[in-house]
């Protein structure tokens, strides 16, 4: 009886714990059960691609990309790639990495992110450390902007050395993908139809670098916004159109009022679905 009590009491004692804590995330599966992260780590080593989609200013996605990446370390040889580096950039990034300028003559030779020192700073020194190649994956950002005004074929005209800093023309382009159709949607017809198509040449472009650096053996750990790859969409249609073999693992951010479930309209997004408090405060 003395020990069945006892037992009451622990169970009680910890029901009341539980209720008391407060988590700043949880992780999820694309069908909205709770995953571990031992588990996740676990299966995504067995990869060859993850795309990692964060909410730019969102500090428990930018340290999980970091404990991610060290755990991931562990398992497997790793080359790393950012839509926060435009193409154009790879020459300051390469030397950065391989000691021949330092961070602040870095700064000045590639367009950081206002956010680089605190989010993505940690990432490119981790590569550094561990001699892991970084590539700049993303389209020049006057080119996304050329798209966006004029279309697709306003990259023909450019020069041939912009041409290098994108997938090669003509890309591909699917209107009909939800992500391009949710964007115009989401605008309330306060946008044009080629601001898809301007998102469309970030997806390609990435998706293009990651191809011409993967590397056998290795894992290519992506960094880029949610919406490059939520849904299985973007970066991942483009990467499955030149290579459908190819094994991709996806993570996603999501913020929350509750976190203690996943609430519909964020189920499926990815493979892992980071849930976000919506109190976490903000990078910027």
């Amino acid at each position: 009886m003395k020990r069945i009590l006892l037992s009451v009491i622990a169970l009680l004692f910890f029901v009341r714990a539980d209720a008391q804590q407060k988590p700043a995330y949880v992780l999820y599966n694309a069908k909205g059960k709770k995953v571990s992260y031992k588990k996740m780590i676990r299966l995504l080593a067995k990869k060859d691609v993850v795309l990692f989609g964060e909410f730019h200013n969102n500090p428990i996605a930018h340290w999980l990309e970091l404990t991610v990446a060290k755990d991931l370390k562990q398992k497997r040889e790793l080359v790393f790639g950012a839509e926060m580096f435009e193409a154009d950039n790879q020459q300051a990034l390469t030397d950065y990495l391989e000691g021949r300028i330092n961070a602040k003559k870095l700064d000045s030779s590639a367009r950081l992110w206002n956010n680089y020192k605190t989010d993505y700073a940690p990432l490119v020194n981790f590569a550094k450390e561990i001699k892991a190649p970084f590539i700049a994956t993303n389209i020049p950002r006057r080119y996304a902007a050329l798209v966006s005004k004029k279309g697709f074929e306003a990259l023909d005209t450019i020069p041939a050395q912009a041409k290098s800093w994108m997938a090669p023309l003509p890309m591909d382009y699917d209107s009909t993908l939800p992500g391009y159709v949710n964007m115009l949607k989401m605008m309330a017809g306060h946008g044009s139809a080629n601001m898809p198509k301007a998102q469309a040449s970030k997806d390609a472009t990435m998706a293009y670098f990651i191809l011409q650096n993967l590397k056998a053996g290795a894992l290519f750990l992506h960094y880029n916004g949610a919406y490059h790859s939520d849904n299985y969409d973007g970066i991942n249609w483009y990467l499955k159109k030149k290579k459908p073999e190819l094994n991709i693992g996806t993570i996603s951010t999501v913020s929350q009022k509750n976190i203690k479930e996943l609430l519909a309209e964020n189920k499926g997004k990815a493979d892992f679905i980071i849930c976000v408090d919506e109190d976490m405060t903000t990078t910027y």
